[in-house]
C-alpha cells in the first residue's frame, strides 16, 4: 500500500505582508450583491406615485394632480390669490422625545401626497399653479434619519415645484392669501386652529366666515371620489376583507381579543403593504360587542373568547392614507345560536334593504330608516318588541334604542370622511338614531360610504327606554331581560355609488352559511357567490392592481399551492389570504400566536 507524503503545514505570511494584503482589500459590498443606487425600494417611483412593493397596489402617478384639478374647478369663483395649506406636523409623546409615527393631514394628502411632516402648500387661483415649501433640515438629520433630499429630488418625487419654507413669506407677498377656515362636522374641530400657519403672512385675508368658500370647495372635492381614488379604496377594502376571513377562522374559545387584532394587523401589513390601520381595531366579544367604540385604552381588546359569545370585529386597513372600515360578526364556536341567528339575519336584512335602494338621488336618511325598520322586525320575531307594532315603534323612536348610531358615513382619506354637513346640504336631525347620522345628503355618483346597520343591547339605553312610557309600551320587559349581556351585531361594508346603483368593495363572508363554512375551514372566496344581491365586487390581484373576476372562487395559477402560508414570503408567491392571493383561501393548521391549539 502506498502512502502519500503528509501535506506540509501552511506557511504564515509575515506580519508586514499581511498588512499590505489588508490594505488592498475592497471593503465595499461585492459588485454582484450591491443594490443599484437607483433602486426605488418599497416606495416605488416611476411610473407610479406610491407602492410598497411588487405585491401591493401601484398608486397612479397623476392621482394627486387630478385631485388638485377637481379642487381648482370648485374654486373657479373664488377671488384671485393664493390658497395656503398647512401640512401635518411631527408630534412627540407627551413630554418625551419619542416621535410618533407621522401620518399626513388629510387635505394635504389629498392634494399633494407628501409623506413628510412640516410642509406648506400653495395653490394659485384661478391658474392652479402649485408650489410646495419644505423645511430645511439640519445636517444632523442625515445622521439619525437618513439622507437629506435636495429640492430637485423632492420636486421629482411629488411632481410640483418645491422651495424651502424660508421662502414662503416672500412667495406670498405679492398676492392676497387665503387659508381654509371651517369645522369638521364629526369632531367639531376647526382645521385652521388645528394646523395654524407657521408664519404670519403679510397679505393674509383674515376672513371671519366659518366655513369659508375655500374650506367648502376643498371639502366637497373630497366627497366625490375620482376613478383612481375608488381603486385605492377598493384595494384597502380587499386587503381588509382577506384579513377578516383570516381572523374569522381563529375566533375560537380561549383566544384573546388582542390576538385577533394582532392577526388582522399582521396580515394587512405583511400581505397588503398597509403599515397603518384606519382606526383602532374593535375586537369586541361577548358583552363587549355592545360597546360601539370598544378597543380604546380603557377597554383594550383584552377579554378571552368563550363558546357562545358573539365576536364583533370592526377593523380596517389604510393604504397611502386611504381607508377601509369593515365589520364582521361571528359566533365563537362556529355555530349561531337560535337568538343570535335571528338578530344576525335581521341586521343582514337591513343591509340588503339599503343595498336595494342605493343609487343617485336617494336620501341617506331614508336608507337609515329602512335599515332601522328591518332591525325592529327582527326584534319583533325575537319577542323583544311586542307583536304588530313595528311601524308605531319606529315612529316613537324605539329604533334609536337598538341602533343608536347612524347607518354609515363617508369614507376616504379619513374613516369618517369630510363633507357630511356642508352649507346647502340637509341639516343634522335631532331624532334619536338619526342625530348620530354623519350625513343626511342625497346620494351622488362617486360618493363612497359605509353601510353598517347593527342591533345592540346596551344596558344604559335599555334602562332609559324601560323608564320612558313612550318607549317601554312597545317593549316586552321580561323577554328583554334575557338579552342583558347578549352584546350586539354589526355588519359593515364599504360601497361606492355608481350611475345606476352601487359597487360593494367588501368581499367578506356575510351570510350565515358563509360565516359558518369559513369558521369550519372552508375556502374563501367561495366557488359560488350565494348572495349576489350584496353586490360584492370580486377581484384578484395582478401586476399592481385589482382585476375583476366573474366568479369569486377563481383558479390558482399553475404551480401555486392551495392554502400555503408564508409569513413574510417573497412577493409573487401565493400566501394564505395574502395581498398577492390569486385564488381561494383554505384554512391552514399554522399558528400565528405560536400556540398549538390556536
Amino acid at each position: 500500500m502506498r502512502f502519500l507524503p503528509p501535506t506540509p503545514p501552511p506557511r504564515h505570511k509575515p506580519i508586514e505582508d499581511m498588512a499590505s494584503v489588508i490594505a488592498s482589500l475592497d471593503c465595499k459590498t461585492p459588485e454582484n450583491n450591491r443594490s443599484a443606487p437607483t433602486t426605488p425600494g418599497a416606495f416605488a417611483g416611476d411610473p407610479c406615485f406610491f407602492s410598497r412593493g411588487a405585491h401591493t397596489f401601484r398608486v397612479p402617478a397623476n392621482l394627486h394632480e387630478d385631485n388638485r384639478k377637481r379642487a381648482i374647478t370648485l374654486l373657479k369663483d373664488h377671488p384671485p390669490g393664493i390658497i395656503v395649506l398647512v401640512g401635518g406636523v411631527a408630534r412627540t409623546r407627551n413630554d418625551s422625545d419619542h416621535e410618533e409615527l407621522f401620518r399626513q393631514e388629510s387635505y394635504f394628502q389629498h392634494l399633494f401626497g407628501v409623506k413628510e411632516p412640516g410642509w406648506v402648500g400653495c395653490i394659485e387661483v384661478p391658474s392652479g399653479t402649485c408650489t410646495l415649501f419644505a423645511p430645511e433640515l439640519p445636517k444632523s438629520y442625515a445622521v439619525w434619519m437618513g439622507k437629506i433630499a435636495t429640492r430637485s429630488e423632492l420636486s421629482n418625487r411629488y411632481g410640483v415645484k418645491v422651495k424651502w419654507l424660508s421662502e414662503l413669506q416672500d412667495h406670498c407677498s405679492k398676492q392676497k392669501c387665503y387659508v381654509p377656515r371651517g369645522r369638521n362636522s364629526d369632531s367639531g374641530k376647526r382645521i385652521d386652529e388645528a394646523l395654524p400657519l407657521p408664519v404670519e403672512l403679510p397679505t393674509l385675508v383674515h376672513s371671519t366666515t366659518i366655513p369659508n368658500h375655500c374650506f367648502v370647495a376643498l371639502a366637497e372635492s373630497r366627497v366625490i371620489k375620482s376613478p383612481d381614488e375608488r381603486k385605492l379604496l377598493r384595494y384597502a377594502s380587499w386587503v381588509s376583507s382577506n384579513a377578516h376571513a383570516e381572523v374569522m377562522r381563529e375566533a375560537k374559545a380561549g383566544v384573546m381579543e388582542y390576538q385577533l387584532e394582532a392577526r388582522f394587523l399582521y396580515h394587512c401589513a405583511s400581505q397588503g403593504g398597509c403599515r397603518s390601520c384606519a382606526y383602532t381595531s374593535i375586537c369586541a366579544c361577548g358583552p363587549n360587542s355592545a360597546i360601539l367604540h370598544y378597543g380604546h385604552a380603557g377597554a383594550p381588546n383584552d377579554r378571552r373568547l368563550e363558546t357562545g359569545d358573539l365576536a364583533l370585529l370592526d377593523m380596517g386597513a389604510e393604504y397611502h392614507c386611504y381607508c377601509s372600515d369593515l365589520t364582521c360578526t361571528m359566533p365563537v364556536g362556529g355555530k349561531f345560536g337560535p337568538s343570535q341567528r335571528i338578530v344576525y339575519e335581521g341586521v343582514l336584512s337591513a343591509q340588503r334593504a339599503v343595498f336595494a335602494m342605493l343609487k343617485p338621488g336617494v336620501s341617506w336618511t331614508d336608507c337609515h330608516l329602512a335599515a332601522e325598520n328591518e332591525v325592529l322586525k327582527s326584534l319583533e320575531v325575537l319577542g323583544v318588541l311586542k307583536k304588530g307594532c313595528v311601524t308605531e315603534a319606529q315612529r316613537a323612536c324605539v329604533g334609536g334604542v337598538f341602533l343608536p348610531c347612524g347607518l354609515g358615513h363617508f369614507i376616504g382619506l379619513d374613516t369618517h370622511d369630510v363633507g357630511g354637513y356642508l352649507p346647502g346640504q340637509p341639516a343634522r336631525s335631532t331624532r334619536p338614531g338619526l342625530a348620530k347620522l354623519r350625513t343626511a345628503r342625497t346620494l351622488k355618483q362617486g360618493m363612497c360610504l359605509t353601510v353598517e346597520p347593527g342591533c345592540y343591547f346596551i344596558d344604559a339605553l335599555l334602562d332609559d327606554a324601560l323608564k320612558d312610557p313612550s318607549l317601554s309600551k312597545y317593549l316586552n320587559a321580561d323577554r328583554l331581560r334575557g338579552f342583558r349581556g347578549f352584546g350586539g351585531v354589526r355588519l359593515e361594508d364599504v360601497v361606492c355609488i355608481t350611475a345606476n346603483g352601487f359597487e360593494n368593495f367588501t368581499t367578506c363572508p356575510r351570510t350565515i352559511n358563509e360565516v359558518q363554512a369559513v369558521m369550519s375551514g372552508g375556502v374563501w372566496p367561495p366557488p359560488v357567490d350565494e348572495a349576489p344581491d350584496l353586490g360584492r365586487r370580486w377581484a384578484r390581484f395582478i401586476d399592481g392592481a385589482l382585476e375583476d373576476v366573474s366568479v369569486p372562487g377563481i383558479v390558482l395559477p399553475k404551480g401555486a399551492r392551495r392554502g400555503s402560508f408564508s409569513p413574510g414570503g417573497s412577493p409573487g408567491t401565493t400566501r394564505r389570504g395574502s395581498g398577492s392571493l390569486i385564488g381561494r383561501v383554505r384554512a391552514s393548521s399554522g399558528s400565528f400566536s405560536g400556540r398549538e391549539d390556536y
